[in-house]
């Protein structure tokens, strides 16, 4: 059972030194254990932070199953994990309800927890799982509850779906629908590490010792950094920044002409929430009291990327979507 938070301070300076001492001392003891991915750390971190759920996509073997395992450690959550598969049903992740007798004969329905009924949900290879399982996640993910036998169960506070993705697989896969996509605040792409840190990474895993997280803050602590998070004031400059580059992507007569020959769905008003919490969130870990342009330019990718898709002739033209939101960002 979660632990019960304290109430957050009635004003936002009296936690602020707290609060970044925390999360960089969270990202030190990630890192520790996580070599050679400080920008996937920092936007996981960013994610949680502002209160959302991160998609972690790269091919196996870089770390994402160690990234989900050590931050719940350094950020002193409980965690579960759920390994999808095409027969994974709703009630595996859920849980269910039992017949149940007593002394007397009475019979009684009890409802079962099943592992999303935790702070830190790992949901690994997740476009593996049907879509009906995914439908499932779906309301746990956006309402923080769990319907099941007619009843509303409340999950932990805080709670945080961390889901990996292969993005080479295609057989026995099936791709997440776009509203399922948008719950997510962030996409992070773990890329291979440069020589340096794998010649790090062979020499600290092959030996004898092995390298472990410790606690950097508890569950309390990342919900009064929540809590901080949407209380630091941002700039009108900032505001105008997130509106002209989210609305920017969007076809339509004013959008520039890439836009409206290779875009054919575009990021809605939660990719503009998603920007101002990471953009917050940014400012926060690198200890800074409000968020700048330059937040805004280096979160666009991984809160756009997975909220929009281009036709066949962005693919034709070899045009990426990374590609396409880094020339909106220049317009800023």
């Amino acid at each position: 059972m979660a632990k019960t938070a304290p109430k957050p301070p009635l004003r936002p300076e009296e936690y602020f030194d707290e609060a970044v001492a925390k999360l960089q001392a969270a990202k030190t003891e990630i890192e520790k254990v996580v070599i050679g991915q400080g920008d996937v750390v920092g936007n996981t971190l960013i994610t949680l932070a502002s209160g959302g759920h991160v998609l972690l996509i790269g091919v196996p073997g870089l770390a994402k199953t160690l990234l989900v395992d050590t931050s719940a450690k350094a950020l002193g959550l409980n965690s579960n994990r759920v390994q999808c598969t095409p027969d994974l049903m709703p009630a595996d992740i859920l849980g269910s309800e039992v017949l149940d007798s007593n002394d007397k004969g009475q019979r009684t329905f009890r409802f079962i927890k099943g592992p999303v009924f935790t702070q830190l949900l790992m949901a690994d290879e997740i476009n593996r799982a049907s879509p009906r399982t995914q439908s499932a996640l779906l309301q746990a993910m956006q309402e923080h509850s769990v319907s099941a036998g007619g009843q509303l169960h409340d999950l932990p506070a805080p709670f945080h779906v961390l889901a990996t993705q292969n993005p080479v697989e295609q057989e026995g896969t099936y791709p997440l629908p776009e509203a399922q996509l948008d719950r997510f605040l962030m996409q992070v792409d773990v890329e291979y590490p440069d020589a340096e840190a794998e010649r790090e990474i062979i020499l600290a895993t092959t030996g004898t010792e092995k390298r472990e997280a410790a606690p950097a803050m508890s569950d309390a602590d990342l919900i009064n950094i929540q809590t901080l998070v949407r209380a630091l004031p941002i700039g009108e400059q900032v505001v105008e920044a997130i509106l002209k580059l989210v609305r920017a992507g969007r076809p339509g007569d004013e959008a520039l002409d890439l836009v409206n020959e290779y875009v054919s769905w575009a990021p809605g008003p939660r990719a503009s929430q998603a920007l101002m919490l990471a953009a917050r969130a940014r400012a926060l870990l690198d200890g800074r009291a409000a968020p700048s342009i330059d937040d805004v330019v280096a979160l666009a990718v991984p809160v756009l990327q997975h909220r929009m898709a281009l036709n066949y002739k962005a693919a034709s033209a070899g045009l990426g979507k990374a590609e396409l939101i880094g020339r909106l960002s220049e317009t800023l």
